[in-house]
This record gives structure tokens, sequence and C-alpha cells, in this order.
């Protein structure tokens, strides 16, 4: 068990009152981490923080920030084992997951820090004789990030990165689920040598969420709002900051479907979804969740995936190296069974793992989904995937986009112009070809359509998501009014 603590002004320090929360080991139930439970004043401490050091942070030079999110970077790796057992021992999350969190948010910094030269604008032509008008990008004032427990490392370190190089101040709210390896990220950048304030850290108890975040938004000096989370959550979020005028990035649920054409090479298919479904147990956005595959070739594709998918190794993650480690809790037991108890009641058929009991929960794949089952729409964010088989493309593609989601998805095929072709008419934000769901770089624009949010964070889409332009013109020559 550890104890943890907040960040407000460059301060480590409790909750008001000292009230706290715990969070327990998902698979013994043991108190994992102990940390703050943050009042509505302490969250608007927190802003207030960030607001008065906006102003010198904002008029840093570029390379100066750029030399403070490498030293970021380079701090981050340097606490790989602290995040390792954080991870194992507040989400359950295995070592293979961890390592990787950790490797993709330093490149996550590393672009941050890259981008701090690349804020730019651009001159437009007037028809005022002598008028120099320009598009100018400017920080936005202080930034909300808010981040799940999923992949904690990546999106923590996401939802600050790039506001931090664009000159904005933030306020990161810490998942109440992995607070410790949240703090793990803010201590990084406390090491790299922020200035106080620049970076401030919130952890609630998951009964004062509601109110907190409310206060937060509808501080006048938050004029960003980032939040990666469930669709239900998120509706939420857009509605508070839609009441408050507050401009948002959404990246919500997801239900990525894989389609694998009658073309496609089945090694590479079994491959990449294999690892788009069951990476972190199948507990990412960009998880495959529907396998849609061809019937032509259904059954030899079924019957290798399946063998890919009992032979992934899972465990407690504390006692060694595991691909499938814990959910993150009894509730997503108790939802994945339900859909699999649907399924088999409607007609599907079980090609292996199955119900379970704990938290180590096997990889399930279930053959012959139709859209009366549960499956079939419902995300299962866990370790239980559905196949669905189909004759064609087009009804691959009807079937991909008969969902409410739309984050990520793949298509495979031999022949790729075929496949672009296809890609064009899928309603998601992100699409890859011959390649897995579950695919994220730095440098991306990373978003969704439909039920999965709007706005994109990465690469130069983060830039427009966290500046505001503005149109600044000089009059260079005597300028003739009418009166």
């Amino acid at each position: 068990m550890q104890t943890i603590s907040m960040l407000i002004n460059g301060e480590a320090c409790t909750a008001e009152g000292g009230h706290t929360f715990e969070r327990r080991n998902p698979l013994d139930g043991q108190v994992a981490t102990t940390a703050p439970a943050a009042s509505v004043a302490d969250a608007l401490r927190a802003v207030d923080a960030a607001a008065a050091a906006f102003p010198a942070w904002s008029e840093l030079g570029p390379n100066a920030r750029r030399a403070l999110l490498n030293s970021a970077a380079q701090a981050l790796e340097a606490k790989m084992d602290q995040f390792c057992a954080a991870m194992a021992a507040e989400t359950g999350a295995s070592a293979i997951w961890a390592g990787f969190n950790v490797h993709l948010a330093a490149g996550v910094l590393r672009e941050a820090a890259a981008l701090t030269t690349q804020i730019s604008g651009e001159l437009i032509p007037s028809d005022v004789p002598g008028n120099l008008a320009m598009a100018v990008r400017q920080p936005a004032g202080v930034v909300l990030g808010m981040a799940p427990w999923n992949a904690p490392v990546i999106l923590g370190v996401r939802a600050i990165a790039v506001p931090l190089a664009c000159g904005n101040t933030v306020v990161l709210k810490g998942s109440e689920l992995c607070p410790a390896t949240h703090g793990l990220i803010i201590a990084a950048l406390q090491e790299a040598g922020l200035p106080r304030g620049v970076v401030n850290f919130i952890t609630n108890a998951p009964a004062d969420a509601a109110p907190v975040v409310e206060a937060m938004i509808a501080h006048p000096a938050v004029r960003r709002v980032n939040f990666t989370g469930s669709t239900t959550v998120g509706k939420l979020i857009a509605a508070t900051c839609a009441r408050h005028l507050k401009p948002a990035v959404l990246e919500l649920g997801g239900k990525a479907p894989a389609l694998v054409l009658a073309d496609a090479d089945l090694d590479v298919a079994v491959a990449a979804v294999a690892f788009g479904a069951f990476a972190n147990s199948g507990q990412i956005c960009m998880s495959t969740e529907r396998i849609i595959v061809d019937a032509a070739i259904a059954d030899e594709f079924v019957a290798r995936l399946a063998a890919k998918a009992a032979s992934l190794p899972l465990g407690d993650p504390r006692l060694g190296p595991v691909v499938l480690g814990s959910v993150v809790d009894q509730r997503a037991v108790e939802r994945c069974n339900r859909l699999i108890d649907d399924a088999l009641s409607k007609g599907a058929k079980l090609l292996c793992g199955g119900r379970a009991e704990s938290t180590l929960m096997p990889a399930t794949l279930l053959d012959h989904v139709t859209p009366e089952m549960l499956i079939y729409s419902e995300e299962s964010f866990g370790p239980v995937k559905g196949i669905v088989r189909v004759d064609g493309d087009e009804a691959a593609l009807a079937c991909a986009n008969d969902n409410a989601y739309g984050l990520s998805s793949a298509i495979f095929s031999r022949d790729v112009a075929r496949a672009l072709r296809l890609s064009r008419r899928v309603e998601a934000g992100i699409c890859h070809i011959n390649g897995a769901t579950v695919h994220d770089e730095p440098q991306m624009p990373f978003g969704g359509v439909k039920g999965s949010g709007y706005g994109h964070f990465g690469g130069k889409a983060g830039i427009e998501a966290f500046t505001d332009l503005r149109w600044v013109t000089v009059q260079a020559a005597a300028r003739a009014y009418p009166f």
C-alpha cells in the first residue's frame, strides 16, 4: 500500500480536512493506494494556481518548453518499474501493458516537445490596401485534463502534454481507479523542473467526482477541457462544457470492427485481431470488439484465431509475465458474463474461454453472433469478443457501421486498393488496413465520430485543439474611411 499526495502550486498537499479514499487491488481486495479526496475548494485552488502560472509559462520561449518536456520524458522512463508495480496493484495490468504505456507516453512528451516550434499561423491576403492580416495561434489558458485507468500513463500524459507545449497550464484530475499511477506522471514532470503551478494534480473520491468536475469546468480560468472515458460520462462532460461555453475534446467508448475479407492473408489477420482484441484484456478504447469475417474463409480463420486466443497466458501480473492480467473489477466480470450468457442462449457458439468467477478472465470468443445478441452492439470492454459471419464486402461494411460508436477499425485484404475504397465508407475516425485496431502514435490525429466523441489529440491536430486562433491586422498605410 502507498499513500500519495496531490500537487497544487508546486506543493505536495492533502485534501481539505485530510479526507482520503482507498483504491483496492481487483484480485485480492487489498488496499493498493490511499489518496486525497479533494473537495470543491481543493479543485478550485488547483485551477487558481494554474491561472496564476499561465502568464509566465505562456511567454516562455518554445525551446525552453521543449527542453522541459524532453526532460520529463526521461524522468518518466526512469520510473518504469514504479509504473509497472502501480498498474499491477491498482488495475491488475500486465507488465507488458505497463511497459508499453510508459514507452508510448514518453513518446507523447517528446512529440509535444517537438511541437513547441510548430505553433504557427499564416498571412491572409486582405482587400484593404496596406493591411497586413494574420491568423495567429495563442495559448488558450488553463486546460483541465481527465484521464481514465485503462491506459493510464499514455492517456494521463496525453491529457496534458500538448496543452503544455502550446503554452497552457494544466490541472490533471487523476482517475479514482489509479491515483498512484497518475501521480507518478506528475512526479516525473516535477523532477523535470516545470515551474510552480504549471502542472497541478488532484484526486477525488468517486462520490465527489460530479461536483468537483462541475466546479472546475465552471471556473472562468478554465478555457479547454479534455476527457477520455465512457460515452455515458462523456455526454455529461459535454453537457457541462456546453452550459459554460467551454470547448472540449472527448475521446469516448468504442466497438471497433475488424473486417476480414475473403482475400485476407490469414496469418496477418489472426495476429492483428488477437492483439487488437486481447491486449490489456480488451480494456482499450480501440480494442477489436466485432470480428467480421467473410463466410468464404470463416471456418479456417476462426479455427486459427481460437487456437491463438486459447494459448494466451492468463494470471496475476504481480507473480510473473502474462498477456492477460486481471480486469479492473468484479463489475467488468459481471458485464462480460452477462454478454456470454445472452449470446449462448441465442445460439452463439463458445470457441474458447467462457464465464469467469474472478477478475482473471480468459480470452473468450463467441462465434455466429447475430444482431439479436447483446454483444453485437454493446461494448464488452473485456476479453470477450464476438465473431459475425457475413457474405461479401458490402455485408461486412454494413455490419461494421451498424453501431453507435466510431473510433477505430481495421480491414484485412491482400488487395490494398479494394481495402482503401472500403475504408472511405467505414464510419470511424481511424481505419488501419492490414493492421490491428489498437494502434497509436503521438504524432497522429487521434479521435472518433458518432458516439466515440469529437475533437482530436495528437500532432498538429492537438495544436488546433489547445490554442485559440486569432485574427490580427496591422494597417501599414493610410486608409480611406467612408466618413
